[in-house]
């Protein structure tokens, strides 16, 4: 009989997501949209999150600019949250059939950070629910290398979808989504993870 111990398999090391909150207005509706992807990205055992709020981080809006000490410092913090990154995910409004500047603003301070990364998207609107915006980020991410997962989350008319409290009134297909979305990140940033360490990226 063989009794050579069978060494326990460990579990894979959950992923660092970073949840990127791409909307500064007054008023936004973003901030419930995230308390909900949160509470749904907290259910699922693959993942931590990291909220990245385009709003705190503040960044200089010329690229040609040279950031003083007090620019550089916020530009650093939030450089080095996107560095420890294995993947993201964007949470965008539609804004003129587009996405909101101080998003463009933060993927453009950025480059080697984005790269070899998932990149998945939470989005918000009216009737579309916020697809244009998407479709526009996937062209920008892909200038930065990434891959952006297939399947995304969209909220339609969002305002109506949420009592006073930010709670979903109906959220069993937004969950579903949500989950699909998750599951897919989670192959993909456990893929290039493995893929990085074992021959870093030279794009």
């Amino acid at each position: 009989m063989n009794t050579t111990p069978v060494s326990p398999v460990s579990a894979p090391t959950p992923l660092n997501v970073a949840v990127i909150l791409g909307s500064n207005r007054t008023g936004r509706f973003g901030p419930v949209i995230a308390d909900w992807f949160l509470g749904r990205a907290a259910r699922h055992p693959g993942i931590g999150t990291d909220l990245v709020d385009v709003a705190e981080a503040d960044l200089p809006t010329a690229l040609s600019f040279s950031p003083g000490p007090e620019e550089a410092s916020r530009l650093e913090a939030v450089s080095t949250r996107l560095a420890a990154a294995d993947a993201f995910v964007v949470i965008t409004p539609e804004y003129n059939h587009s996405f909101p500047a101080p998003l463009k603003n933060l993927i453009d301070w950025h480059r080697e950070e984005w790269q070899a990364k998932p990149v998945a998207f939470v989005s918000y609107g009216g009737v579309s629910g916020g697809l244009r915006a998407v479709e526009q980020l996937r062209q920008v991410f892909a200038e930065q290398h990434t891959v952006t997962v297939r399947d995304t989350v969209s909220f339609h008319n969002a305002g109506a979808l949420f009592d006073d409290e930010g709670r979903h009134r109906d959220p069993a297909d937004a969950d579903a989504a949500a989950k699909t979305m998750l599951d897919q990140l989670v192959w993909w940033g456990t893929a290039l993870r493995d893929a990085r360490n074992l021959r870093p990226y030279g794009g």
